[in-house]
């Protein structure tokens, strides 16, 4: 199986919804990615009387989870439920969200008062012009190339001890490891489970973490694995090794390569940065801000390992400085305004 052939496996699109129209004119703010980050963010704006579309691809990194975990208040909510609750509050203090894929976001010629502008352009040909962008487009997991894990992604093979542990508690578990980070996602899980199985799966296991796998009873494999094995309703009950040997199992866990989603972004040129698991994420400093003027990014797309609650705290975040930020600038042609009808008015 390809990668696209394994992103096409692992994706879940959000159940339909109406999409509001594409705003006219220039807007305060353009979010482009509709997930907690970004309906966050545009909540903010919208509740400062700020103008905000929120452009919606469809697709969240976690649509195949049942549930969201671990966030007070919302703990088993479906992420459609979540992301359905979000939209309607954006539009209820005024913002839009727009279904559509980015192909281009870039700067334009600025204001007549020498504010910002950018354009973004959509794959169906529509464009929208913004005074600032908040990019909220998370990131895509890219599970390792075993026949048969693709298809279990988000129920039986997990990734996040904190959002899936509880739910799989006291099972058989696998750990498929896939570089240095999984030791220590070991640990975690045999915290929730006495049966752990640490498959090596050709990465490297120093003797010093061997020790201590043995002394908490976790089982060690290094023959490659080849394939996962399900049960005869579907179910996934095992792993097949490159030797032939089924080692029963009924949870996987796999720490998956996490790509930033920044098609389409190549315009505007944001800085990048090495982060963990990731190829190379957005660079980002206090509330999501950017060495870009006027673009701020939120959520994991530059942060990977943040759940939904600080993912929607980052774009409440980033929202707010946006707003602040609009403000000067709103402040500052006023005032130009006024300079130059009347030179001495300004200094009165």
């Amino acid at each position: 199986m390809t990668d696209k052939e394994q992103q096409e496996a692992m994706a879940v699109t959000t159940p339909p919804y109406a999409s509001d129209p594409l705003a006219e004119g220039t807007v305060d703010a353009v979010v482009i990615g509709g997930g907690a980050a970004g309906l966050n963010g545009a909540l903010i704006l919208a509740r400062s009387l700020r103008s905000v579309v929120v452009i919606d691809s469809g697709a969240p990194r976690n649509a195949r989870a049942d549930a969201v975990h671990g966030l007070i208040a919302l703990d088993g909510t479906p992420p459609s439920e979540i992301l359905r609750r979000g939209r309607e509050q954006v539009r209820q203090y005024g913002g839009r969200v727009v279904f559509g894929e980015v192909v281009s976001a870039e700067p334009a010629a600025p204001s007549v008062d020498g504010d910002l502008r950018f354009t973004v352009s959509l794959a169906d040909g529509r464009h929208i012009t913004a005074r600032r962008i908040l990019v909220a487009t998370g990131l895509t997991d890219v599970l390792p190339q075993v026949p048969g894990l693709a298809e279990h992604w988000g129920h039986s093979v997990v990734h996040c001890p904190y959002c899936h542990g509880w739910e799989v508690r006291d099972e058989p578990i696998g750990i498929l490891a896939t570089g240095p980070a999984s030791i220590g996602h070991a640990y975690l899980f045999r915290q929730l489970t006495e049966d752990l199985t640490y498959f090596t799966h050709g990465t490297d296991l120093d003797e010093d973490s061997r020790a201590r796998f043995a002394a908490r009873g976790i089982r060690v494999i290094d023959t490659p694995v080849t394939e996962v094995v399900n049960d005869e309703d579907g179910a996934l009950s095992g792993v097949r090794l490159a030797d032939g040997q089924v080692v029963a199992r009924r949870v996987l866990a796999v720490g998956p390569q996490m790509q930033p989603r920044t098609q389409g972004l190549e315009g505007l040129g944001l800085p990048v940065q090495d982060l963990p698991n990731m190829a190379r994420g957005f660079a980002s400093g206090v509330a999501g801000i950017t060495e870009v003027p006027g673009v701020w990014v939120a959520g994991n797309v530059t942060d990977p390992v943040a759940q939904v609650g600080a993912s929607a705290a980052a774009g409440a975040l980033a929202g707010a400085d946006i707003n602040k930020m609009l403000a000067t600038a709103d402040t500052d042609a006023a005032l130009q305004k006024i300079t130059k009808a009347s030179p001495t008015a300004a200094t009165r």
